[in-house]
């Protein structure tokens, strides 16, 4: 799940599974599988960056005893997402 903030300020989590496409217009607008749509404060690249972040820690959670070297990749990995992010 990626926190997200609604237009009103007020936070909400977001299965981000289930987003079907993100759209600029003008607010990002997320249309969800299901058809629901939710419009969020958040840049279109700020929830792709958000996603592959919360996916990355997924994937080294799954594996925290891999060899060295893909430990490694996945913290630079999320570190680097990490430093995007605050960019956005």
């Amino acid at each position: 799940m990626i926190e997200l903030t609604r237009l009103n300020g007020h936070p909400l989590l977001v299965n981000s599974d289930l987003i079907k496409l993100a759209e600029a217009i003008p607010d990002t607008t997320l249309t969800m599988i299901t058809g629901d749509k939710l419009v969020v404060l958040e840049s279109c690249a700020e929830v792709l960056l958000r996603t592959r972040a919360w996916r990355a820690s997924l994937l080294h959670a799954a594996w925290p005893t891999a060899d060295s070297s893909l430990s490694a990749y996945g913290a630079s990995t999320a570190a680097a997402l990490h430093t995007q992010l605050k960019k956005v």
